[in-house]
């Protein structure tokens, strides 16, 4: 199964509803295309939430180089989003063996704490969503 696949077969099961796939916007003369734009209902409050996930499998031999395109393709479209949806949160959706590894070194953290990212950890054996990190 897919990255994406599982991660989209998690929210629904969630109870996300897939209203893009993929989410285009475009800036200028620039067109961006996020993997998945969700929206879900809360409960009591029945405020709509909308969220857009870009899913990244980090398949390559140089997992560094997967991150600096995955996270610099996120500021984009956080950016991108900021402008045109702004009631829309950006998640980078990532595997779980990567977030262990990857994203715990020293210098990824530090990127994170400079520019922060919500992120969506995932478990591809399993199609399980793992963690929410925000």
């Amino acid at each position: 199964m897919t990255s994406s696949l599982a991660v989209v077969g998690n929210l629904v099961q969630a109870g996300w509803v897939v209203s893009h796939d993929p989410l285009s916007i475009r800036i200028g003369k620039i067109g961006i295309h996020v993997d998945l734009g969700l929206e879900n209902l809360l409960g009591a409050e029945k405020e709509q939430q909308k969220i857009a996930v870009e899913i990244k499998g980090f398949l390559n031999f140089s997992k560094i180089t997967d991150f600096y395109a995955a996270f610099g393709q996120y500021l984009c479209y956080k950016v991108a989003l900021a402008r045109k949806e702004p009631d829309r949160i950006l998640y980078l959706a990532v595997p779980a063996p990567v977030y262990q590894k990857l994203f715990q070194e020293v210098l990824i953290q530090d990127v994170l704490k400079e520019y922060p990212a919500r992120l969506l950890v995932y478990k591809l054996s399993t199609q399980e969503i793992q963690s929410w990190i925000n």
